[in-house]
Formats: structure tokens, sequence, C-alpha cells
């Protein structure tokens, strides 16, 4: 059974990062959402088209390795040269807020006044 990524050549995965394994001090995550700040130019690698197409859209690390066939590692790292670049940016997804007891508690007074 083939693993999309996995069992691509090495070599590929060495020449589509430039020799890099890791992102360099970037802030992705598997959760970290991506967002496309340009258009493609002509002569870019077809791995960072690829990804601000996809990015058009806020969209996920780990949906974009998907989506691509790669490594996650190799995602952060064409991820992070066009952070670098300023092409895509990156945020966190909101956390869910913590709502405070007493506002659920006043709620549920109306709730039982109604």
């Amino acid at each position: 059974m083939s693993r999309p990524g996995r069992d691509d050549l090495p070599d590929r995965l060495y020449t589509l990062t430039g020799g890099r394994s890791r992102s360099a001090g970037t802030p992705f995550d598997l959760m970290t959402l991506v967002v496309a700040e340009s258009q493609p130019l002509p002569g870019m690698q077809s791995e960072h088209v690829a990804i601000l197409r996809l990015t058009e859209r806020p969209t996920a690390v780990v949906e974009i390795a998907a989506e691509l066939r790669l490594p996650v590692s190799i995602t952060k790292v064409l991820l992070s040269d066009l952070l670098s670049a300023g092409r895509v940016s990156a945020r966190h997804p909101n956390q869910a807020t913590l709502i405070d007891p007493d506002i659920l508690e006043q709620v549920l007074v109306g709730l039982r006044n109604l």
C-alpha cells in the first residue's frame, strides 16, 4: 500500500524544501489557519502556487498537507517560506471563550421567570 508523501523519493522532498527539514521558528501547528495574502506569481514553485490557491479561504495546515499529499513537516517548511515572503498569514483558530458563570445564572433565572 502506498502512503502519500512517505513513499515519495526522499530526493523529491529534499528538493522541495531546499534541504531543510524544519521550519525556522514559525508558528505552525496542525490547526493553524493559513490565508493567502497574494496571488501566485509566474515562476513560483508549483507547491507554493498550490498552497496559495488552497488558502484563498482560511485553511488548516493539516488540510493543506493532505491536499498536497506531503508530510506535515515538509508542508510547514513550504508555509514558512510563504510566511517570510509575506504571501500568507497564519493564525490559530479562536479558542472557545469561557462564559462567566454569573451570566449563565442570570440566563437561568430569566428563563425560570418566563
